[in-house]
């Protein structure tokens, strides 16, 4: 589903990706991180304004996938549909993922085109035909570096282990075409120099650049050991190599060789986002692609860090896979979106337990947050009737919370919008809750409730109105990470009815201060974060 919001009309559209995901399992908390930080990264530059285009999608194709396939007694085509409808696309929309496509490998928009570039490519003398042999890991459809590799234990004792998956590589031994990628190193360092912000963050970069230093070899873009995936087209005995082919989604999605008009006016990809363990195949392998295509690089490859349980990465491969849904029927899929870019620094790892998740959600959200929005509802509502009074005597109290929020808006704009800096822009926002917050215990507007004169009642509703102006910028600064949640505070604040649909409000205008109307009905609403209840038992 797609959000909808004014749009700069003729721009290139703001282009952000998440890796398509393998369908060989049900999705896991990993796989929701990376699409929840798009998806708050997306919604936020809708409410700049911008033309945006968030894409997301499944990869099908891949000897791991025919292998999960048969193990299950059907078709590899049969096993990705079912994924997809029952598994992916119904987590994205609990998860109330914004996407604006999702890209399926295996569909005809997608194959048709992956064969027209793979063909020009041959045709202009960048792919040949060679053999190789080699230790090959199934899980990440890749060949490894003996280097990479590590000494089995136990079980695997005597045998070579992939470094991410711990299970044993095979040997293969197989005739394929090959990319010249190793004629790419010196023009890929030269544009990594030259964009130092390329490849997000520092330490993902400092990776690659060392990686490609050491001098790149021919990159094997066929199989013929096995006939799921697209067929090479000048030879069907091969089929295309899955990373080739899933690379090529972030251009097949948005019209290459098929809608010129689209294409341009939306490729190539402002941010990618990806996972660090396939960070070499987007910073390396996708560029190099591109430029022996003439087509323009993508502007940012963000690497996401691994989420950790106990210590190891979280999937499927070693039993630390957590459905979202887990968590969400527990504390509800808007603290969920907000826990995780909270809780972590983007582009590092991050451990997650169900105890940490407990005591910021009550700490921050149900405490400082959900706490505050019920506070200046209940005294509008006791005070005034439940009808904002208008602020007629402000001081340097008030002013410093128009400051506070000032600031709070800038600095939040600049570390999601520009630094994808989510933890960063979540905190400059919960630091002006927490101002708000202290802003109420020292005016005490109870005690100033019981001076009747005008000038008591003017402090009061001055102090009533500035907690709920407040709040109505919280909405909007909130509302990329917290949909729903802010729109029930919109409408608790009656924010719609003078002001107009949260949808339509900017980020960078929320600190333009008293546009909320006095006047408006202020009713208290359902509490935005309920207690928890006792932690589920397995």
């Amino acid at each position: 589903m797609a959000a909808t919001g004014s749009e700069k009309q003729g721009a290139k559209a703001y282009y952000v990706s998440t890796p398509i995901y393998y369908v060989n399992d049900a999705p896991h908390l990993g796989h929701a991180y990376t699409t929840v930080a798009g998806d708050v990264l997306t919604r936020w530059h809708r409410q700049r304004g911008e033309k945006v285009w968030y894409l997301t999608g499944t990869d099908e194709h891949g000897q791991k996938i025919m292998r999960t396939a048969e193990a299950n007694g059907v078709t590899p085509q049969a096993w990705a549909d079912k994924l997809v409808t029952e598994a992916w696309k119904p987590l994205w929309e609990h998860l109330d993922i914004a996407n604006d496509d999702f890209i399926r490998t295996t569909q005809k928009r997608h194959t048709d085109r992956v064969q027209e570039f793979v063909q020009d490519l041959y045709d202009k003398g960048e792919i040949y035909k060679g053999g190789y042999e080699g230790p090959y890991c199934v899980g990440c459809e890749e060949y490894k570096l003996p280097g990479e590799l590590l000494d089995g234990e136990g079980d695997h004792a005597g045998q070579k282990l992939c470094p991410i998956h711990k299970k044993p590589v095979e040997i293969l031994s197989e005739e394929n075409y090959f990319f010249k990628l190793s004629e790419y190193s010196e023009k890929l360092l030269a544009h990594y120099e030259a964009n130092p912000g390329f490849i997000q963050p520092e330490s993902a970069r400092n990776e690659v650049v060392n990686f490609v230093r050491q001098g790149l070899q021919d990159l094997s873009i066929s199989r013929s050991t096995f006939d799921w995936g697209v067929p090479v087209p000048w030879d069907d005995k091969h089929v295309i190599y899955v990373w080739v082919d899933a690379l090529l989604n972030y251009a097949t999605a948005v019209g290459y060789n098929e809608n010129p008009e689209k294409f341009g006016s939306t490729f190539p990809a402002d941010v990618h986002l990806v996972g660090k363990d396939i960070l070499r195949f987007h910073a390396i392998i996708w560029p190099a692609m591109l430029m022996a295509q003439g087509l323009p690089l993508p502007g940012k490859i963000a690497a996401n860090g691994w989420l950790m349980v106990g210590g190891e990465k979280m999937s499927k491969s070693n039993l630390t896979g957590i459905k979202p849904q887990d968590l969400t029927s527990h504390f509800g899929v808007d603290a969920y979106r907000w826990y995780f870019l909270r809780a972590i620094a983007f582009g590092q790892d991050g451990s997650f337990s169900w105890e940490d998740f407990s005591a910021r959600y009550t700490s921050e959200l149900a405490n400082d947050y959900g706490n505050l929005a019920s506070r200046v509802a209940a005294m509008v509502g006791k005070y005034f009737g439940g009808e904002l009074p208008a602020a007629t005597a402000d001081g340097e109290a008030e002013q410093a919370v128009h400051d506070g929020l000032a600031k709070a808006v800038a600095e939040a704009d600049r570390r999601i919008g520009e630094e994808l800096d989510f933890q960063g822009g979540i905190l400059a926002v919960f630091d002006f809750v927490k101002q708000v917050n202290g802003y109420i215990t020292e005016q005490e507007p109870w005690k100033v409730a019981k001076d009747d004169s005008p000038e008591g009642r003017a402090r009061l509703a001055t102090i009533l109105y500035t907690a709920a102006e407040s709040l109505r910028a919280v909405a909007v600064l909130l509302n990329p990470v917290m949909p729903e949640t802010s729109q029930k505070l919109w409408d608790s604040l009656g924010a719609e009815a003078g002001l107009g649909a949260l949808a339509g409000q900017n980020v960078q205008q929320a600190g333009t201060w008293g546009l909320l109307p006095a006047g408006s009905t202020v009713t208290k609403g359902a509490v935005l974060f309920p207690r928890l209840e006792e932690k589920p038992t397995a």
